[in-house]
């Protein structure tokens, strides 16, 4: 692939666009392509605007040649900026994209990196940020083009049409091949949801054994990937023992909602919520609260609704008093503001603290739960400004300027078509924050065909698993009374594997260790790597055994097992 850069495009008509671009090619500066082998991932994002801007990741990638240009910049609207032509595209690619971004005239404004494919025409949102007149912003994406192309536009767009100026540096495009894609993916498996074992297995002398058999089998997963439930799971064993075979998290799709436990002022109704939560505690399933309030008015109960002033304010706190005090203890997580970047519900009505009111007042009634922000479209779509990263890490700052503690970042994932290097990059930038980001609500939409949703669910399910900063994923399945789901179903009505239940047990099966088998070397050792979790050891030698029980937890260091077989001819060894 070859790049090229391009100084201005002047806004009026999409077509001038192109012709313009064409037309500064003829003159702009060529590169070969940079070659991806060998090149690791780079995971290094920031949310912090820095005075000066860093070096660009890759050494610019194919664009490496850029950083002998000290600045991009565009004075024209505001609407299209410097620009990057690039040749001979693939199709199969992954690409990584990255740069600092300034502008001149307001305070901030959101840009969008963005490409154009000149063959059809189709531009695509490929990273967006906030960002700042006085310092220099970080933005990260990436894409997979739909098809080849033999020319594209990489350029910046703004949101507000009062920044005269937009300047571009340390810019960076990365290829890697879907085979290196996947084995970083697989690397990073290694690295944070894996753990290398050495059993040290010796007589009753100290003595180091030989040749003893050792055998290892988990009990546990520790990485929670579970699936919404409905009330239709009560009473019906199939589907529990199908979600039971399965899952160690669960979520309640509507059960909790304010308006399914309080439809009518003083009219609490918590049956079908005892019932799921009993459900799920009997079978050592950890459980989510979903949610506290939801900021989206059209599901905010109706006499709720009505409310305002002093009422308002009883029936809320109300509200926390009643779910929370019921089950203090029983849910790990909470979202205690749902879709608070979309919407305003409650700010509206009490004041710009009522959110900072509801987090301090939860943490409160229940200390031991984690208090999360929940929202769509952070990693789902590009184009929606509401809910970028920038916007979601610029929400947590306004609200822990007003005294909250903030403990979990929730992502809905309700997904079309992913676009898989820029969920990775907003990741990241979330990930800089050091909080535990939870995949709360995956799907992908009912719009594709059963195949295509399942393929697209692998992708997703994926990436969030060997993402560093992921602690966990939810997908939004739960099956209704008449066995239809949200927008994704994993079985049928007789809970046979539809593609999509195909794809979570193939993963499920990969992603645990089910049994290790082996004997001690020359050195009395046995070594293996497990994924973590809770697991049972039996070491036998002769007509001796030794049973023990240990836990792998996420460390760098290898986790080393110190066993001592029983003197022969003792009980234990009978």
């Amino acid at each position: 692939m070859e790049a090229a850069a391009a100084t201005a495009l002047v806004p009026p008509a999409r077509r001038q666009v192109l012709i313009l671009a064409l037309l500064l090619l003829m003159a702009a500066s060529m590169a070969r392509p940079a070659s991806s082998d060998g090149v690791r991932y780079d995971y290094r994002a920031y949310t912090e605007c820095k005075p000066h801007p860093e070096p660009a990741l890759y050494n610019g990638g194919v664009l490496r040649w850029a950083s002998k240009i000290t600045d991009f910049r565009t004075e024209d609207e505001g609407n299209y900026s410097p620009a990057f032509v690039l040749y001979n595209m693939s199709a199969a690619t992954a690409y990584s994209f990255s740069c600092w971004v300034k502008i001149d005239g307001p305070d901030s404004a959101h840009v969008k990196a963005k490409i154009l494919t000149l063959e059809n025409a189709a531009s695509q949102c490929i990273g967006t940020a906030i960002v700042r007149n006085d310092c220099w912003s970080f933005l990260k994406g990436g894409f997979i083009l739909n098809s080849p192309s033999q020319t594209s536009v990489l350029y910046f767009q703004t949101a507000s049409p009062n920044a005269s100026t937009i300047s571009i540096r340390s810019a960076s495009l990365q290829p890697f091949s879907p085979d290196q894609w996947n084995q970083h993916r697989e690397d990073r498996i290694q690295l944070i949801r894996k753990r290398f074992v050495n059993v040290h297995v010796s007589d009753g002398n100290g003595s180091r054994v030989v040749g003893a058999n050792v055998a290892v089998h988990q009990i546990t997963r520790d990485f929670p990937l579970g699936s919404a439930i409905s009330k239709s799971i009560i009473g019906n064993k199939p589907y529990q023992d199908w979600f039971n075979a399965r899952f160690n998290a669960a979520v309640f799709e509507n059960e909790l909602k304010w308006y399914a436990t309080e439809p009518s002022p003083g009219k609490e109704d918590y049956a079908a919520a005892d019932q799921l939560l009993q459900l799920v505690q009997s079978n050592d399933v950890m459980a989510r609260g979903h949610n506290i309030f939801w900021e989206d008015p059209k599901y905010t109960p109706a006499w709720v609704k009505n409310l305002t002033g002093s009422q308002l304010k009883a029936a809320v706190a109300g509200r926390i008093e009643s779910l929370l005090s019921r089950y203090k203890g029983d849910f790990v997580h909470w979202d205690v503001s749902n879709e608070m970047l979309h919407f305003d519900f409650y700010e509206n009505r009490l004041g710009g603290n009522a959110t900072a009111d509801f987090f301090s007042t939860a943490k409160r009634a229940d200390p031991l739960a984690t208090l999360f922000l929940n929202d769509f479209n952070v990693v789902e779509a590009c184009d929606d400004l509401s809910s970028s990263a920038d916007s979601y890490v610029s929400r947590l700052r306004q609200l822990a300027d007003a005294g909250v503690t903030f403990e979990g970042i929730g992502l809905e994932g309700h997904f079309g078509k992913p676009n898989i290097p820029y969920v990775r990059a907003v990741l990241d930038k979330l990930g800089t924050l050091r909080l535990p980001v939870w995949l709360t609500e995956i799907d992908i939409s009912g719009a594709f065909d059963q195949r295509t949703q399942a393929a697209y669910l692998e992708e997703v399910l994926r990436e969030g698993f060997a993402h560093p900063s992921v602690d966990g994923i939810m997908l939004w399945t739960a099956m209704g009374a008449n066995a239809s789901c949200y927008q994704m179903c994993l079985t049928d009505a007789n809970f046979t594997n539809l593609p999509a239940g195909d794809v979570v047990d193939r993963l499920l099966g990969e992603w645990q260790t089910k049994e290790v088998l082996g004997a001690t070397n020359d050195r009395g050792s046995f070594n293996f790597s497990a994924f973590l979790g809770e697991y049972r050891l039996s070491v036998t030698y002769l007509n001796r055994t030794a049973d023990a029980t240990f836990s792998l937890a996420r460390s760098d260091d290898t986790k080393h097992i110190n066993i001592r077989l029983p003197a022969p001819g003792s009980p234990a060894a009978a």
